[in-house]
């Protein structure tokens, strides 16, 4: 896919509003009944980097980044700064924030994910843009060494190992992690007058699936 790994500057993303978006069908029975489906397995997010101006220079480097992306054409990395890393927020990034799987014996690739809890349900989003330099792998209770005991693709967000974790072995990882993203929009109004007035132009940004 057209998917530039750059990061939109994170000054400006920071201020920004958005977060997942759900889609579910629901349809209302004769008796009042609902059924409830939904196409999608994975949430997406939605920002409006509008509200992240504060200045005039800032709109020069919104157009520019805009330009170089060619509007909605090429994807690019986001920053969410409610929820960019494998802590909780508070939190240090450790090697064993998550688990992102169970070794077998023989698979030697696994894919970097999340997981978000609430009370006996969860939700496991797979995590495909790490932020280079911020991944931590273990297997149980030991850290591993990148690029000597694994190795980590920074674009797909895949961690591979020199040998395959062994049956039954827990597979751990810490990171943060940006969200892959397009700008939802082909036209950027700006006005002068009205940014000095206060009043921001609307940005959306969109998730993408890579």
């Amino acid at each position: 896919m057209n998917f530039h790994e750059v990061r939109f500057p994170a000054s400006l993303s920071f201020g920004s509003i958005g977060g997942p978006e759900r889609r579910t069908d629901v349809v209302t029975l004769a008796n009042g009944f609902e059924e409830r489906n939904t196409p999608w397995a994975h949430s997406r997010r939605r920002y409006d980097a509008g509200l992240g101006l504060r200045s005039l220079d800032d709109i020069e480097v919104l157009i520019a980044f805009f330009e170089a992306r060619r509007g909605q054409m090429h994807g690019f990395r986001w920053k969410d700064w409610s929820d960019f890393k494998s802590a909780r927020a508070t939190a240090d990034v450790a090697f064993d924030d998550q688990v992102v799987g169970t070794g077998d014996g023989s698979t030697m690739t696994f894919q970097l994910c999340k997981t978000y809890r609430s009370g006996s349900f969860s939700y496991q989003r797979p995590i495909s843009k790490p932020v280079i330099g911020s991944v931590h792998i273990g297997i149980d209770q030991d850290e591993l060494r990148a690029d000597v005991d694994f190795t980590l693709d920074e674009a797909l967000g895949q961690v591979t190992f020199s040998h395959p974790p062994g049956e039954g072995r827990t597979i751990v990882a810490g990171f943060e992690f940006d969200v892959p993203v397009r700008f939802d929009t082909d036209r950027i109004q700006t006005s002068v007058a009205s940014f000095q007035a206060g009043d921001v132009p609307n940005v959306p940004v969109v998730e993408v699936r890579v």
